[in-house]
């Protein structure tokens, strides 16, 4: 199951990018997170395996959700087409069979979202 060494990837990448701010930045709610449908991750093994990384990090509590991207192609005749499966390569418009894939390999964290901290009283 590599979906652990990901949920690991992506833990370490927020963790790394938080702000060393000795100010408190609020408790982490969610990490977003595009997930290509060619990218051999299996959303459901990601969920599971995030819980276990995160734990003991500033991620323990935070939800992870996870945005599932499509294949899309780049047909020559009709351009960028989004396709319904990931085994048929054929433009769904016109029928050619097209080799250049753009998106549906995607996995990248998108966004963190933390709950506001109410403002300290002087």
């Amino acid at each position: 199951m590599h979906e652990l060494s990901v949920a690991h990837a992506i833990v370490s990448t927020v963790v790394t990018a938080l702000p060393e701010s000795p100010e408190p930045r609020g408790r982490i709610t969610s990490v977003r997170v595009a997930v290509g449908a060619l990218s051999g991750v299996v959303p459901q093994a990601l969920e599971f395996a995030y819980d276990v990384a995160a734990e003991g990090t500033p991620l323990a509590d935070a939800a992870l959700r996870i945005e599932g991207m499509p294949v899309v192609i780049d047909c020559p005749a009709c351009g960028h087409q989004e396709l319904s499966g990931t085994t048929d390569f054929h433009c769904p418009s016109c029928g050619e069979l097209c080799g250049n894939v753009v998106g549906g390999k995607e996995l990248q964290v998108l966004d963190v979202t933390f709950d506001d901290i109410p403002a300290r009283a002087s």
